[in-house]
């Protein structure tokens, strides 16, 4: 097993800053305590930019040319948010702020093929909105009926997302085209991170509560398998050639590594517990000193992922060939969503 040790001096367990992790280039990190996206050039490890969001930006996606990345504001637990936030990577700047009034708690988040419009969960409104990103408006609010409609992935030909319901411990199937839901899947409980295999054949969901990761057939609709699961699995990422499942496990502070073919957990990379700081933060001392791995970011190429730790404020970085601990990046206060783009902030 793999280490990042977070400690007073920043030890890493396995340290390697080369300089040959070629082709990505800024890592836009949400930090959900301080209302703030930070820009990391890739190749420094350096924040170039930080920009501000609404308040509690908590998930992150870049348009599929990576030139713009929306932040959802989700709130904090007393005052729901009702925006998103629009980034332009390569002159690092706010564009506009998005209006979703009357939906409240905006979280997961994805773009659509055609690089103008995404769809949003709202979690007070129990609904998938497809928003028009352009015009700054939502064009159609879908209903889930579903309780904490959480996160959110789309199939690679846009004709379904699939909505993660904590509450309820489901997924709900929605038809893009028809902008209707179609099935409500029984999964676990706590169902929260989601993905869809790049072939569009299987959905990935972690049950949080229930320890287990349900494989879902993205056709059928049908449980293909539950797998077992380290403490409160809450993303799960599939990785650009479909053969791994990154899922980040917030309590055992760890990524577990799935062969997506087998099933089988193949690795766990451990992000051991050192210097956190949980005051005001989201989670507070729930996962007792846990440096919180929640969100996970893979570079297309292949070759490195990221994994925001909320509890410790930093980022992990891993290279994808041995699994092993590269270096550890410093965004903001309690990071969480990210997102990958091939732009260089000034280029």
């Amino acid at each position: 097993m793999n280490t990042l040790k977070l400690t007073g001096g920043l030890t890493l367990g396995i340290l390697s800053l080369c300089s040959t992790l070629a082709g990505a280039q800024t890592l836009v990190v949400l930090n959900k305590a301080e209302a703030s996206a930070s820009l990391i050039d890739l190749d420094s490890g350096a924040v170039v930019a930080t920009l501000p969001t609404g308040v509690g930006p908590h998930e992150a996606a870049a348009s599929p040319d990576g030139s713009r990345v929306l932040a959802t504001n989700y709130g904090t637990r007393d005052n729901p948010g009702s925006s998103l936030t629009l980034i332009d990577v390569a002159n690092a700047d706010v564009v506009s702020t998005i209006d979703l009034a009357p939906y409240q708690r905006p979280h997961g988040v994805r773009w659509l093929a055609d690089g103008r419009r995404a769809v949003v969960t709202a979690e007070s409104n129990k609904a998938l909105l497809i928003v028009d990103v352009d015009a700054g408006r939502v064009i159609k609010a879908i209903d889930t009926g579903q309780k904490i409609s959480h996160m959110v992935a789309v199939t690679p030909d846009g004709a379904r997302a699939f909505v993660a319901n904590i509450g309820s411990g489901s997924v709900t199937a929605i038809d893009l085209s028809q902008g209707r839901a179609i099935e409500n899947i029984d999964t676990g409980a706590g169902a929260e991170g989601i993905d869809v295999t790049p072939d569009g054949r299987e959905v990935w969901v972690t049950n949080r509560a229930a320890n287990t990761v349900s494989v879902v057939d993205a056709a059928t609709l049908e449980i293909k398998r539950t797998l077992a699961s380290a403490d409160f699995p809450i993303r799960a990422t599939i990785t650009t050639d479909g053969r791994h499942v990154l899922v980040s496990h917030a309590r055992s502070a760890d990524v577990g590594v799935f062969d997506a073919k087998t099933g089988d957990t193949i690795n766990r990379i451990s992000l051991q517990q050192g210097d956190v700081d949980l005051e005001g933060k989201l989670f507070g001392d729930m996962f007792g000193d846990s440096s919180i791995p929640i969100g996970v970011a893979v570079d297309p190429s292949g070759s490195r992922a990221w994994v925001a730790l909320a509890g410790s404020d930093m980022v992990a970085e891993f290279d994808m060939a041995d699994w092993t601990i590269s270096r550890a990046l410093t965004a903001g206060r309690e990071p969480d969503g990210m997102a990958y783009s091939p732009l260089r902030v000034g280029r």
